[in-house]
């Protein structure tokens, strides 16, 4: 079936309110969005005065947190946070949530460490690397499998994967960590590049590219075709299980790529890595605009959130507040921010009513 030519016009840019942008409706410039700010968490720019806020309010309080060693640290745990995260976008997008991205973290780092530790003579740091990845996107497609061709629900289908993957992680390892890791593993996460560090380069390397596929192919135009409708897309051409096959599979192979990352970082392969990412990364994606209904959110957006996750985990560290005080802020932000979205969505809809 050929592909409807309105399907490519109307999602060459990802529509602001989760529906088809009208015919007749203008893109806001980057200047607009920039200047209008129409909605604290409608774009991934809006969530730039929360971060702001965020930074000044901590640089205020605090006369640690503007050192070189917090902000770099800062830099290292939110890039891994980031990562995942936009693997987390790119299902969300597609109206789906992936919940198993924590443990697939755990599995991917024990992976990696132990293949890293066994053939160490050999110093086979990449085949260590390539097996994660796999390891991870493998999952993801499992999740892809049973929710695109199967057609059970995204939120059953990741919560049996995560607790799969957590147990297998522990029959890998017997619950032990693996360490201690050579040097060449853990350079990846410790290493700098032109006085930055690795993880950040290649963090924002990913948002770039991401950011790019998202806006400018036909493949991120399906993907937010896909979470706008799945029906309509199917009936204009659009591969829908190939698309949701892709985007479990990238979700898998990202949070795989974080799990490699941070037991580069931390020097140790643990199984218990990863517990609680998966909160994160929605909270992230959630925070920085994207809809848990689907077709709207930015690959920025979701850089931003995890900016301000982070900001909050880093911010309660040094100011000595109560972790689970925390946990309660970053609920609260996504309830706000999905209120928010409701009520952008509604008054949408009466508009167009």
């Amino acid at each position: 079936m050929a592909l409807d030519k309105n399907v490519l016009s109307s999602t060459a840019a990802p529509p602001d309110n989760g529906d088809a942008p009208q015919a007749t409706e203008k893109p806001a410039t980057e200047a607009q969005e920039i200047l209008g700010l129409s909605s604290l968490f409608g774009r991934g720019i809006g969530g730039l005065p929360v971060l702001l806020a965020l930074a000044l309010g901590l640089s205020l309080a605090t006369d640690t947190f503007l050192t070189g060693m917090n902000l770099e640290n800062l830099g290292r745990q939110v890039s891994i946070y980031a990562i995942i995260a936009i693997g987390q976008l790119l299902v969300i997008l597609t109206a789906g949530i992936d919940l198993s991205v924590g443990s697939v973290v755990g599995l991917s780092g024990v992976i990696a460490a132990k293949t890293v530790v066994e053939t160490a003579s050999t110093g086979s740091v990449l085949l260590a690397v390539l097996l994660a990845l796999v390891a991870g996107a493998a999952v993801g497609a499992v999740n892809g499998v049973l929710v695109a061709i199967m057609k059970m629900p995204p939120f059953i289908v990741t919560l049996g994967t995560l607790g799969m993957a957590r147990g297998l992680t522990l029959l890998y390892t017997s619950g032990r960590t693996i360490q201690p890791l050579p040097e060449g593993f853990t350079e990846i996460a410790g290493g700098k590049l032109l006085g930055v560090a690795n993880l950040i380069w290649l963090t924002a390397a990913i948002v770039l590219l991401v950011g790019f596929t998202l806006r400018r192919t036909v493949w991120g135009r399906y993907i937010y075709a896909v979470g706008s409708n799945q029906e309509s897309a199917r009936l204009t051409g659009v591969p829908v299980k190939a698309v949701l096959l892709s985007v479990y599979a990238l979700s898998g192979a990202l949070a795989a790529l974080g799990g490699v990352l941070l037991a580069s970082r931390l020097g140790n392969g643990v199984p218990t890595a990863g517990t609680g990412y998966e909160l994160q990364a929605i909270a992230a994606c959630v925070i920085g605009g994207a809809s848990l209904f689907g077709a709207r959110g930015t690959a920025f957006g979701a850089l931003v959130g995890a900016l301000i996750v982070g900001l909050l985990n880093n911010g309660g560290t040094l100011l000595g507040v109560d972790p689970f005080w925390l946990q309660v802020a970053i609920g609260a932000l996504i309830l706000v921010a999905v209120g928010m979205d409701q009520l952008q969505g509604k008054r949408l809809a009466n508009r167009r009513a």
